[in-house]
């Protein structure tokens, strides 16, 4: 059976295309709604891999972002212009981003935001060169946001597809801002975000709800404080940072600074404060828990494996939790619910 047609039962999956310092994007889905979590890869391979998983790229209805970091937004422009969707970010994040993409031009978010607003409503103008009908055009658009489920988006902007995108890589289709605490909607999902503790402008994680299963996702932050410890409790699934071994950092090849950094309160979990979390104050109410963002320099999949496999093993009760580890270079079949 093609693993297409295998999958097309399930009401709610969750797929891990990629996970690590070179790229993490996942798929969620849940009805008849397919988001993009993060977009760390390039359009074509973030592609190659949903059609391995069986996932078609073509039903996206969304990208959703944790924070700009390279690793997680590098093909995100390419990506939304070709689908033609929505990104869902903080206004933090976008500005960080739109600044990371043009480190060299002289200009404040707030006016670039402003020019993008002017340059789509001269776009719109030269197709309807009536005002009036240009304005109602526009104020249609601005209210025609996917469904909040009752709460509103803190904002909106809109870009057309023509705009050549070597003069602005960061056109995106259109934008939809959230904020950290904030539940809202995109279609037949839930999503709560969430703040994480990490060195990026507004980085958060999400828990996504939706057909009455909970799916967690908490990677890249360098502790897990009580909000967050909040957040994950009743999850069905868990993906979870179990970024390095503490050894293999303090005896490998990186830089002090960087050393320090990954070790900070705003760094990543090591396969130990993972471990930790694991023993002392998860729930144990989560079918399948994922080890995600492993570094390649500073940890071994087995490492983190057993590392975990002990904290859910001094506990008896948590022996029917599922353990599995997201990949670098390959996706993880999709878990259906």
């Amino acid at each position: 059976m093609h693993k297409r047609a295998l999958y097309a039962h399930c009401m709610v999956r969750f797929t891990v295309l990629a996970s690590g310092s070179k790229g993490n994007c996942s798929v969620v889905s849940g009805g008849q709604t397919r988001i993009l979590v993060d977009a760390g890869l390039s359009c074509r391979e973030m592609f190659r891999r949903m059609r391995l998983a069986g996932e078609d790229p073509a039903t996206l209805d969304a990208i959703i972002i944790t924070h700009e970091h390279s690793d997680h937004v590098s093909g995100l422009a390419v990506t939304a212009r070709r689908l033609g969707i929505p990104v869902y970010i903080t206004q933090g994040t976008h500005r960080a981003w739109v600044r990371w993409l043009s480190p060299r031009k002289q200009m404040t978010y707030a006016q670039w935001l402003e020019q993008c607003r002017q340059q789509a409503a001269a776009r719109m103008a030269e197709v309807d060169p009536s005002p009036e009908d240009a304005d109602t055009e526009e104020a249609e658009t601005e209210s025609s946001s996917p469904d909040t489920g009752g709460k509103p988006v803190a904002a909106r902007a809109s870009e057309a597809d023509g705009e050549n995108p070597q003069k602005d890589p960061a056109r995106l289709p259109a934008v939809e801002y959230f904020s950290a605490g904030i539940p809202f909607q995109i279609g037949d999902i839930a999503v709560s975000p969430f703040t994480i503790p990490h060195d990026a402008a507004d980085p958060v994680g999400f828990v996504f709800q939706a057909e009455g299963i909970r799916m967690a996702v908490a990677t890249d932050l360098g502790y897990i404080p009580p909000n967050v410890k909040a957040q994950l409790k009743g999850a069905d699934l868990l993906l979870l940072e179990s970024n390095h071994d503490l050894e293999m950092l303090r005896d490998g090849p990186y830089p002090w600074s960087v050393k320090q950094r990954v070790l900070s309160r705003v760094g990543h979990l090591s396969n130990e404060a993972t471990a930790s979390y694991l023993e002392g104050d998860y729930d144990g109410q989560a079918a399948y828990v994922i080890l995600a963002h492993l570094s390649e320099s500073n940890n071994l999949p087995e490492l983190a494996r057993i590392t975990a496999e002990r904290a859910l093993n001094g506990r008896a009760s948590l022996l029917a939790n599922r353990l599995l580890l997201a990949a670098q270079h390959e996706p993880l079949m999709p878990i259906c619910f």
